[in-house]
């Protein structure tokens, strides 16, 4: 179903106009007038003008239009993507800009943009890129003098904000930081350190916050061969803040000591592809953010936008892997997102982090949380459900205690003897426990990571005020900044290499088991892979369609703080039986790519995004779409533009 607000504002479609209008000629001048539209509200000027390019001669017109109401509701519809950027687009169409007495056309450049990344959000839900979006016909080029209709977007996000005067760049400002301000840090720690350091965006939130990453490493904006890549992500729970503030530190510490010459830094980012997610809940933390410090409840803002947990609402595999553990000879690692999770409410941010873990190889990762101090592990999930404590772990459990006691070990707080601290019911366990044996819940972010990738993530809990005051941020920082260098430094342990037939062609997708352990995990598209391992004698085997497996044996010293490189020549099998263990849902034998274009965990091409008709089922005939009786049960006016058929 629509969420409430979107069936309110398709309750006012009483007569939408359904025929596109034609393209008006540009007349020697314009009558400007006071933008009124509250649908366009925030656009970045305050004229239009009428008639418009889609021949609306009035306010009231624009208003009444279908494009005007889709414009209104495509928040809701799209649950989030591609919000405000396509309401902002589609504003520069419906309310061309006037100034001067002249009307100025929104840049193609911009319309093309948005229209590769937000069309598969419309094939989702088997809607039709509207009509007047058509970048060819109502845009105009840079020559032509267009501008940005999301410029607004960006206003001061880019501007420089100087540190205090007489301080060095160096400085770190131990404060809270609104939205703004974490991004204008982000983006002047990447110039400070251009050769290390890169912002980037994954998606956007709900309310249209960018997910902002700064990444560092020799080759930033790239995947180098065998350079392991971590990521740390905080605030997933809006009102979680300390750890949105240590990333933001984490950030500009990592650029400064490395301008400064820091073997240790120079070496890890020379070395590593560390990426900095600082928020996940931009939205969240507004609503946090308002009470403030200390006034701050215990639940305000841990939610989105949309009201969803972000820790509850990734696919839950978990169920499905203890189902595939009870068989022989059934993969249970990289499980396929089922078709049925597409049909509930997926959050921008969720899909997110998704498409983010399939664009890149991650080995490593950290969830940084507030309201204890401690560090679990997968899994989260009990193998019982019913259980809400069960010491619940997965076959690496070894390898997760040991990344879990690389952060707790050197952690002042979490060493404390004292029960009486926060978190000193953990002490006996040495602050370290497994997920589901503290409590059980579905649907985390850790679990699908294991589940779904190569990916080991962690949880950590920074401490027991959720929202602490600035005034304790200084000591936070100065409590986890070794643990989260050391945490980061452990994706240096196991074993790398590189997987090639006899040629020296890379082989991706290939598998590397490792005897006794019912967790594979898969090379990337350059042959190269990362298997995190404890110290210890193993039996490594590679394999892959239409080679022979080779098997290696292996010995990790205790004390061995870089990875082992261990490459693998495959070679092609000749004639006879090809015999490889089926995954979940594979038919046939070996890792083979799903029909229609799938990858091989079984989502769609299009990264991040869910299959056709997935989120949403058509009508019962099959005929139209699910949200075409919104329109149609309101009016006798059909805007059949919206059909893609």
């Amino acid at each position: 179903m629509l969420p409430p607000p979107s069936l309110l504002l398709l309750a006012s479609l009483a007569a939408a106009a359904s025929r596109p209008g034609c393209l008006l000629a540009r007349g020697p001048a314009a009558t400007c007038v006071e933008m009124q539209l509250q649908a366009c509200s925030d656009v970045a000027y305050n004229q239009t003008t009428f008639p418009t390019l889609l021949e609306h001669r009035s306010r009231e017109a624009v208003e009444s239009s279908s494009e005007y109401i889709l414009l209104s509701v495509l928040h809701h519809l799209l649950e989030g993507q591609c919000n405000p950027d396509l309401r902002l687009l589609g504003c520069a169409v419906l309310a061309p800009r006037c100034e001067g007495g002249r009307v100025r056309r929104p840049c193609r450049h911009v319309c093309d943009g948005l229209r590769e990344a937000c069309q598969p959000a419309f094939d989702a839900i088997d809607m039709a890129w509207p009509y007047f979006l058509d970048c060819r016909r109502y845009f105009a080029s840079v020559e032509q003098g267009c501008y940005d209709p999301l410029e607004k977007l960006r206003e001061g996000l880019d501007a420089e904000e100087a540190p205090p005067s007489g301080l060095p760049p160096t400085f770190i400002r131990f404060a809270h930081h609104s939205y703004a301000q974490m991004v204008r840090v982000l983006r002047r720690t990447a110039a400070r350190c251009p050769h290390v350091a890169k912002t980037y965006s994954i998606g956007r939130s709900f309310n249209g916050k960018e997910l902002l990453v700064i990444e560092f490493s020799a080759r930033p904006g790239q995947h180098e061969l065998m350079e392991p890549e971590v990521k740390l992500i905080g605030n997933i729970h809006g009102n979680e803040v300390a750890g949105r503030e240590m990333l933001i530190y984490l950030a500009q510490y990592l650029c400064s000591e490395y301008l400064l010459g820091s073997p240790r830094i120079q070496r890890l980012l020379n070395t590593t592809r560390i990426h900095l997610l600082p928020s996940m809940n931009p939205d969240g933390y507004e609503v946090a953010a308002a009470e403030g410090a200390g006034y701050n409840g215990w639940t305000s803002g841990r939610q989105n936008a949309q009201n969803l947990d972000l820790n509850r609402n990734f696919p839950d595999l978990t169920s499905e892997y203890y189902r595939l553990a009870e068989s022989r000879g059934v993969r249970s690692d990289h499980i396929p997102i089922p078709q049925h999770y597409w049909w509930g409410k997926v959050a921008p941010e969720t899909k997110a982090i998704m498409k983010w873990m399939r664009t890149t190889p991650f080995v490593l990762s950290a969830s940084l949380h507030g309201g204890d101090l401690v560090v679990s592990y997968p899994f989260d999930f009990s193998k019982h459900p019913q259980e809400e404590k069960m010491f619940s772990p997965t076959p690496d459990e070894k390898m997760f205690k040991l990344l879990a006691r690389a952060y707790a070990d050197v952690h002042p707080m979490m060493m404390d003897r004292s029960e009486n601290r926060c978190g000193g019911n953990f002490l006996k366990r040495g602050s370290v426990i497994n997920g589901a044996d503290w409590y059980s819940f579905t649907g985390g972010m850790s679990d699908f990571n294991y589940l779904h990738s190569n990916c080991f993530e962690i949880t950590v809990e920074l401490g027991c005020v959720k929202f602490p005051p600035e005034e304790a941020l200084y000591t936070l920082w100065q409590h986890n900044k070794e643990p989260l260098l050391n945490f980061v430094e452990m994706v240096h342990r196991g074993i790398k290499g590189v997987v090639m037939d006899k040629f020296g062609k890379p082989v991706k997708n290939a598998r590397i088991l490792v005897k006794g352990i019912r967790h594979d995990i898969t090379t990337a598209p350059d042959g190269d892979y990362w298997r995190l391992l404890p110290p210890g004698s193993h039996i490594v085997i590679a394999q892959a369609p239409g080679y022979s497996k080779v098997i290696k044996k292996v010995t990790i010293p205790a004390r061995m703080r870089r990875a082992g490189r261990v490459d693998f020549i495959l070679q092609p099998l000749g004639a006879g039986p090809k015999k490889f263990l089926l995954g979940p849902r594979r038919s046939g034998s070996g890792l083979q790519d799903p029909p229609g274009g799938a990858s091989p965990y079984g989502e769609p091409e299009e990264l991040g995004q869910e299959p056709l008709e997935g989120r949403r089922q058509p009508t019962a005939d099959g005929s139209k779409p699910w949200w075409w009786s919104y329109f149609t049960s309101l009016s006798h006016h059909k805007p059949r533009w919206l059909l893609r058929y």
